[in-house]
């Protein structure tokens, strides 16, 4: 057997791969190493398709220097608009609107390095309006919590956490130095103290190596992650990265089917910069990506609710709520 049937055999026998197996797997015949993972997808996750929808409940001036993003006040950027965190109004909004197109997990996703505790409390007053309401899923992106804030947002209906590794530890001081990975590490095992699932993956296309990406998808394996984000940056002018060359169609198959073997189990989704694909993700959703966010994302366009579940439906998957 060739490398691509060994390791698929082995995972399928219950096994992990190595990152030296992964590093061997990135330079195998691509359409072998797509057929596989989605194989592999199949065995270990069956039909389920993981879709979600994000708001922008807290936009711009951010403190930090993330180099990818047009939300950082240390960048000269086209981003639209700044303002504070959203009212329970404009969530519950966002939520309701998203139930009825038929998403069942709703991320508020907020700028800087943490809310504070007040806006904590505002926005745990929004959930719990959002859990009355509604019955979607509730996902939130608000920075560096630690676990007692976590706590509190599980008590109000939270059941997932997202938190970007964006790299690997050797690459992240390249991507941001207003804040270490061993924060966000700490953040997420908070989280999974708090008794929360948790959301975490990266950027591609930042300039890293294929080992990176490795790297980073390794680090979510060991902190139990099963919902990887698979970005692929949009180059925003005006910000360190605006000349990066976005991600070809093959390049993101490949990232998408490594990811599979690498985490046979997870929800690999596709996320930010999915609308820079010439079909949309489709090939990835047929290479083991079964996840994506749908909808408009930060402050980028992205797909709409109603055509991803049109095609998700198409490729003989089912909307569910995957991993927690």
């Amino acid at each position: 057997m060739n490398i691509v049937e060994t390791l698929e055999k082995q995972i399928l026998d219950g096994a992990q791969i190595t990152r030296e197996e992964a590093l061997r797997l990135s330079d195998a015949p691509l359409e072998e190493l797509c057929a596989a993972a989605d194989r592999i997808r199949r065995q270990r996750c069956g039909n389920g398709f993981d879709i979600c929808t994000i708001i922008n409940g807290k936009c711009g001036r951010c403190s930090e220097d993330c180099k990818y993003c047009a939300q950082s006040a240390r960048y000269r950027t086209a981003c639209p608009e700044s303002y504070p965190l959203l009212s329970t109004e404009k969530l519950l909004e966002g939520a309701k609107r998203s139930e009825t197109d038929g998403v069942l997990r709703y991320s508020i996703v907020t700028s800087g390095k943490r809310l504070s505790e007040r806006e904590i409390d505002q926005v745990c007053e929004s959930i719990r309006a959002i859990r009355r309401e509604t019955s979607i899923g509730i996902c939130v992106s608000f920075g560096l919590l630690n676990e007692r804030q976590f706590r509190k947002l599980a008590e109000a209906g939270v059941s997932r956490v997202h938190c970007n590794l964006e790299s690997s530890r050797n690459y992240f001081p390249k991507v941001c130095t207003t804040h270490t990975y061993d924060e966000k590490i700490e953040t997420l095992k908070a989280a999974v103290r708090a008794g929360l699932s948790v959301c975490s993956g990266g950027i591609l296309g930042l300039g890293e190596t294929m080992a990176d990406r490795i790297d980073m998808v390794l680090a979510a394996r060991e902190l139990g992650v099963k919902s990887v984000p698979m970005n692929l940056l949009n180059p925003i002018p005006g910000t360190p990265y605006e000349h990066n060359r976005p991600l070809t169609d093959a390049e993101a198959r490949r990232c998408a089917a490594l990811f599979r073997f690498l985490i046979p189990d997870a929800s690999i989704r596709l996320a930010g910069g999915r609308g820079l694909l010439e079909d949309k993700g489709e090939a990835c959703f047929r290479s083991g990506a079964n996840a994506a966010i749908s909808g408009n994302l930060l402050t980028t366009a992205g797909v709409t609710a109603q055509t991803d579940l049109a095609l998700i439906r198409r490729l003989g998957f089912e909307a569910r709520l995957c991993n927690g």
